[in-house]
């Protein structure tokens, strides 16, 4: 097994595609960690902890969906877009420099 920081830091930096072309924010880190979780050190904790945090963004969007009618929706997507702008940058910082990167709000679909 092999160290491999940039491709961890790749691999958080992969869940920004949903900005760019609307999907491909869960695809990619899903097969970047299926495929190299035995060769990569690391790789299969922060693998797990990238598609959890994804899994869970999506589903408090759908949650976020029908309480747009009570108000308290749209101002939650926003929350929401923000977190999952700014954590997979500062979890790709972490990552490049050998840390252990952390997700809030995160539900442990995979474990």
């Amino acid at each position: 097994m092999r160290q491999d920081n940039q491709l961890l830091v790749i691999t958080h930096l992969s869940q920004l595609l949903t900005f760019i072309t609307g999907f491909g924010g869960l695809i990619v880190p899903l097969i970047l960690w299926v495929t190299k979780k035995n060769d990569v050190y690391k790789m299969d904790e922060q693998g797990k902890r990238i598609i959890n945090f994804q899994l869970s963004i999506i589903v408090y969007s759908i949650i976020c969906i029908p309480l747009i009618f009570i108000l308290i929706g749209i101002p939650g997507l926003i929350l929401l877009g923000v977190i999952s702008f700014i954590f997979p940058i500062i979890n790709a910082i972490k990552a490049s420099n050998g840390e252990t990167p952390i997700y809030p709000l995160s539900l442990n679909f995979i474990s």
